[in-house]
């Protein structure tokens, strides 16, 4: 079940807000959790007992984490909640992809085990060694109750896709919460946004994706391949940003407050920018517990604490060698940056820091979206004019119709315009107008409206954030 699917929209969504708002308060987060587990089990009920012994184990370790006894138990509990989360992670997510390339390199033929992989488990685990991480740090008190603690993990708004929410940030809000008028039309309003993004920018530039993804790269002009690494990059940045959006909006409708998950990160003249501003829960996720542990900028060589970040980065994504060279194509161009900050007291800023962040974040896209590395070698080459062309089917006009052009502005206009520095004084300006406020209201009503009308039209619906 996903958020822009007909049984969320129409039936699940409308029984859950009817039966939250009726039940007694106290009763309400037994009530979420059972929802959650319903949204949760819908499609892959198999997988719910491995979510929900992932949350009872870390529960547990949280408990001896925060027991006042030796440091020696406190440490064990921290241990075995790293090595038994990424050993489940490594279990269902990475372990074909360890022996298909054990075979390759020793020349075997071991089994290749296939696993399904269990939805948002990138998601649940990281969150579950967050939170006995900081208990461990002494940052919260662990959770007594088990039921609140599976509140924490399963609570469905961010259960498949994040954004990865840290215990210490909602632990105030799972035991006392309120919801009034504002914060529940804030709700449904960024609701409505991050639907509209999803099915009337993410959806349509995904199909053009997939047509021009299905082709020889050597059968393409070299202009519709640039078309379709740039469509590929709103179609993630809509799918994902949409979904957050659309997270946040049901966590404010039920009082919960999540951090932004994106901002503007077309914007960005660094690489270091652009991961500040891109899936940020992510990248604080690997700064907290992974880049300060090993040392961060302060002790130890930077370089390697920057390179393990960035390759954990894309291991993280998927068990594929694309993914890997993604995390260390964008590594690798973050580690330049620091040294030419280090040595040469300064980086590369303005419209050309911002071309050489764009060239660099494509490139990285290509990487991210092709089947494999040899097709994504292909198509890089023909990018750039490096790979001859053969017979070229369709020209550029074929995929570029009126219908992509106009969504394809319309989605860079979204992405880019709200970063710039002129637009803030200018919203403030329009903001100030009583009369924008009903037409505001009106424009998102409207698009929610045409997005709920392609739900239900609409037999393209993916979504690329499920696979991780």
């Amino acid at each position: 079940m996903t958020f822009s699917s007909s049984v969320f929209l129409f039936l699940f969504l409308p029984a859950f807000l009817l039966g939250y708002y009726l039940i007694r308060p106290s009763f309400r987060n037994g009530f979420v959790v059972f929802c959650s587990l319903v949204f949760y089990g819908w499609g892959e009920p198999r997988f719910l007992l491995v979510m929900i012994c992932s949350v009872l184990m870390n529960y547990l370790l949280g408990l001896l984490a925060d027991a006042d006894r030796e440091a020696f138990w406190r440490k064990t509990a921290v241990t075995l909640c790293v090595v038994m989360n990424l050993g489940l992670l490594f279990v269902y997510k990475y372990l074909g992809f360890f022996v298909t390339t054990l075979n390759q390199v020793a020349s075997k033929a071991w089994p290749v085990p296939q696993i399904a992989l269990p939805i948002g488990i990138s998601f649940f685990t990281f969150q579950g060694m967050s939170y006995v991480i900081d208990v461990y740090r002494r940052e919260v008190r662990a959770q007594k109750n088990p039921f609140r603690t599976m509140l924490y993990v399963v609570m469905f708004p961010q259960l498949i896709a994040g954004p990865i929410v840290r215990y210490k940030d909602i632990a105030a809000q799972i035991d006392h919460r309120s919801v009034n008028l504002d914060r529940m039309k804030a709700g449904i309003a960024r609701f409505m946004v991050g639907l509209a993004k999803k099915m009337m920018l993410a959806n349509t530039m995904g199909a053009v994706v997939d047509e021009i993804f299905a082709v020889d790269p050597a059968s393409l002009a070299v202009p519709t391949a640039w078309l379709g690494a740039i469509c590929y990059a709103m179609q993630i940045y809509y799918d994902f940003s949409g979904y957050s959006d659309m997270a946040i909006g049901l966590g404010k409708m039920i009082g919960f407050e999540f951090q932004e998950n994106f901002r503007q990160p077309y914007v960005a003249d660094s690489i270091k920018d652009f991961w500040r501003r891109w899936h940020i829960s992510l990248s604080e996720w690997f700064r907290d517990y992974l880049y300060f542990p090993l040392g961060g900028s302060r002790r130890g060589n930077v370089y390697l604490h920057l390179a393990a970040v960035f390759l954990a980065t894309g291991i993280w994504h998927g068990a594929t060698w694309n993914f890997v060279l993604w995390g260390v194509w964008h590594g690798a161009f973050r580690i330049l940056e620091y040294a030419l900050e280090k040595k040469a007291g300064r980086r590369i800023r303005g419209v050309a820091g911002w071309i050489y962040t764009m060239l660099v974040v494509l490139i990285g896209w290509v990487l991210f979206r092709a089947d494999n590395l040899g097709y994504a070698w292909s198509y890089l080459r023909r990018m750039f004019g490096l790979l001859p062309a053969s017979f070229i089917p369709y020209s550029f006009g074929w995929y570029f119709t009126p219908k992509t052009g106009m969504v394809l502005l319309a989605a860079l206009l979204v992405a880019v315009v709200p970063g710039m520095k002129f637009y803030a004084p200018l919203r403030r300006s329009i903001e100030a107008r009583s009369w924008t406020r009903g037409l505001r209201r009106m424009v998102v009503i409207v698009l929610f409206l045409y997005s709920l009308a392609l739900v239900m039209t609409s037999t393209y619906n993916p979504f690329i954030y499920f696979r991780f």
